[in-house]
């Protein structure tokens, strides 16, 4: 079997791997689903914190939370702006 070329979809049988992923997803009770999903932020927002201790260096815990925040919620401007504020005061007091 070669393998895909460009953006060809990899199908199993008749189903497509995304449709196998979405058919299992579904099958999932909604606690489930939800407890896999707070999983997953919480994996991201470790990921993000690693990655700004790797660029800045030790960071206390409290702005090591604004700064994660700030990289994930960031891209409102109302949402930066406050928290910009908090890590203005968190820096200043």
């Amino acid at each position: 079997m070669a393998l895909p070329e460009n953006n060809e979809t990899v199908s199993t049988a008749e189903f497509t791997i995304e449709q196998l992923y979405q058919q299992q997803i579904h099958a999932m009770p909604p606690c489930e689903r939800v407890a896999r999903s707070a999983a997953m932020f919480q994996w991201t927002r470790e990921q993000i914190a690693r990655q700004i201790v790797a660029e800045q260096g030790p960071v206390d815990a409290e702005k090591l939370r604004w700064l994660t925040a700030l990289r994930l919620y960031g891209n409102e401007p109302a949402v930066r702006e406050l928290i910009e504020r908090r890590l203005a005061q968190y820096v200043s007091g």
